[in-house]
């Protein structure tokens, strides 16, 4: 990088160097045809420093500007690099990122699993908060220097991006950076499954795995917001005080007496909604207990995921081969559904998401938590942190 632009700047201080002897031959010959050298004294000034301001402005534009790049494969690819953009297209808005929020599907595409993948050398990312810097021809709701989140289909890995308008929403004014970059993925995911696609009514009984991590914490204030009674998994006995202080009812830690204990916390109470982000006998025994009509909602399978630069290949087969089954001629006569969510989906359909996010509104949800802050430069190791499990809340790079 330092070799990039070493060449970058003796290259444009040539061309500074070129223009400016240039120049001044051009406006010496027209002081000498003009009688009012005042006038060409302030012609020259200008061009002079037009001339020193742009190679400087353009050096400090390329040394603010970065972004992560890969192909997808490993994470060891994955490398902080410069890069320029265009003006904004019109519908478009300049944002300068502020924080970066992690989430388990940029794992995936790191890795090369996940189907929606760019082709390629790629930019990871799906959601961040900054700064307006810039807006295009045509919008009129966004305006410089106002503060925004926003998600992007990639691409959410770097300090500035120009991003379609309509995927771009005001922060609060109470909440910060880090907060803005943790709300909308989780949210929307929570929301879209428990409310859409699970058919949420007040007083269900709700069980959600990893209610501790980004996506089951949003969804835990939702399910409160309609009064249900929520039973949360977690990972370790180390999260368990953390889930019960936000809100959940009773908290199971996953293990080999997950079926005896979820009978344990039901207590009798009809199982009406699984949202399931681990998968596995995670999902096979939610299933089985869910009441009739009851809905089990895929939005991740989390069990896939290792911690280092590749994927474990023979976990990941022996996993895929030990995969749950659902037979769907067996699901009229047992009065049950699965359905899945991809966030993707409601990117291709931004009324839809602004729909949502007035519907999110009205329950008045306190901010997202969030639980681990690290340096933009250190995305490495947040990834390898975000891999372990042992996190609570949502982690965010900070620039």
């Amino acid at each position: 990088m330092f070799t990039l632009l070493t060449y970058a700047a003796l290259d444009l201080l040539w061309l500074n160097l070129f223009a400016k002897n240039f120049i001044r031959k051009q406006v010496g010959q027209y002081l000498a045809a003009q009688p009012d050298l005042k006038a060409g004294a302030v012609f020259y000034l200008i061009f002079t420093a037009g001339l020193i301001w742009f190679p400087v402005h353009y050096i400090d534009h390329l040394l603010n500007m970065q972004r992560f790049t890969l192909r997808a494969g490993s994470l060891a690819n994955m490398q902080l690099r410069p890069f320029t953009l265009p003006d904004p297209a019109p519908g478009e808005v300049r944002v300068a990122v502020r924080a970066v929020g992690l989430n388990f599907a940029d794992i995936y595409a790191i890795w090369g699993l996940y189907s929606a993948t760019p082709k390629g050398e790629f930019t990871p990312g799906l959601e961040y908060s900054g700064v307006v810097e810039s807006v295009g021809s045509g919008v009129s709701h966004l305006h410089p220097g106002e503060r925004v989140m926003g998600v992007t289909r990639f691409g959410g890995y770097t300090s500035h991006l120009n991003i379609d308008a309509r995927y771009v929403v005001p922060l609060p004014e109470d909440w910060d950076f880090k907060t803005g970059a943790s709300f909308l993925v989780q949210t929307l995911t929570a929301y879209y499954g428990l409310k859409t696609l699970g058919a949420l009514e007040r007083g269900y009984n709700v069980l959600i795995h990893s209610v501790a991590g980004g996506v089951g914490l949003q969804a835990l204030k939702i399910a409160k917001a309609y009064e249900c009674f929520v039973v949360g998994t977690v990972g370790s006995d180390a999260k368990v005080d953390f889930a019960r202080k936000e809100g959940c009812d009773r908290v199971i830690v996953r293990g080999e007496g997950f079926e005896n204990d979820l009978k344990n916390a039901l207590d009798g109470r009809p199982l009406h909604i699984v949202i399931d982000t681990v998968g596995g006998r995670y999902f096979t025994i939610p299933f089985k207990m869910l009441a009739p009509m009851g809905r089990l909602i895929v939005v991740g399978s989390s069990r896939y995921t290792s911690v280092g630069n590749k994927p474990n290949i023979f976990r990941l087969l022996y996993y895929f081969l030990t995969r749950p089954k659902i037979d769907p001629q067996q699901l009229p006569e047992i009065n049950k559904g699965v359905l899945g969510f991809n966030l993707i989906y409601l990117y291709e359909r931004a009324e839809l998401m602004h729909q949502l996010l007035q519907e999110i509104a009205a329950l008045h949800l306190a901010p997202p938590h969030v639980g681990h802050v690290l340096p933009f430069e250190k995305m490495h190791e947040a990834i390898r942190l975000f891999q372990s499990g042992k996190t609570m809340g949502k982690v965010v790079l900070e620039l």
